[in-house]
């Protein structure tokens, strides 16, 4: 499995990511996520539409709690073609309690703890860790990447207004 290390850092410490590394026109990989049921889930089920794909560390962290609230704001103005979904390796009933707790209807949560191969896939699996690294990808209809953001910090956000321009671009 390919290692990469230095993209992405805890309180400056570089951190080694596993899986593949992806481009802006890459077909996305497909790979199968846990849904709140325990049923597994593949990716390609959401072609045709577009994907706002967040991947975060765990729902319980004050950032990823940040994150996934804005972009469940913002889903509601993107409509119904638009998918907004968070991938974490938090097992689906916490999943499913944060989202209750927090009162988040328009973000769709998976979890990838059974195997890691969302991350994997993406590349954004953090070795030592095993959790994700906090990125947003965006995929067209089609399931090709048109937008790409790995932050390099894990306590920062992402830039949510270049992610929400890139998908809105594509609705």
């Amino acid at each position: 499995m390919k290692e990469r290390k230095g993209l992405v850092s805890m309180k400056g410490e570089p951190l080694i990511l596993l899986g593949n590394e992806l481009k802006v026109g890459d077909v996305a990989p497909d790979c199968e996520v846990v849904g709140k049921d325990l049923k597994l889930v593949s990716l390609s089920s959401f072609r045709g539409k577009v994907c706002i794909i967040s991947s975060l560390p765990s729902l319980d962290t004050s950032v990823c709690n940040i994150m996934t609230r804005k972009f469940n704001e913002d889903a509601v103005a993107l409509g119904g073609d638009v998918a907004v979904l968070a991938i974490s390796m938090d097992l689906p009933f916490a999943q499913d309690r944060w989202c209750v707790a927090a009162d988040v209807t328009n973000v769709e949560t998976f979890s990838d703890h059974r195997s890691g191969a969302f991350g994997e896939a993406f590349g954004v699996l953090i070795k030592d860790l095993r959790l994700l690294a906090r990125s947003v990808f965006i995929l067209d209809r089609e399931g090709v990447i048109r937008y790409i953001e790995i932050v390099d910090e894990l306590s920062s956000e992402p830039d949510y207004e270049a992610a929400l321009k890139a998908a809105k671009e594509l609705v």
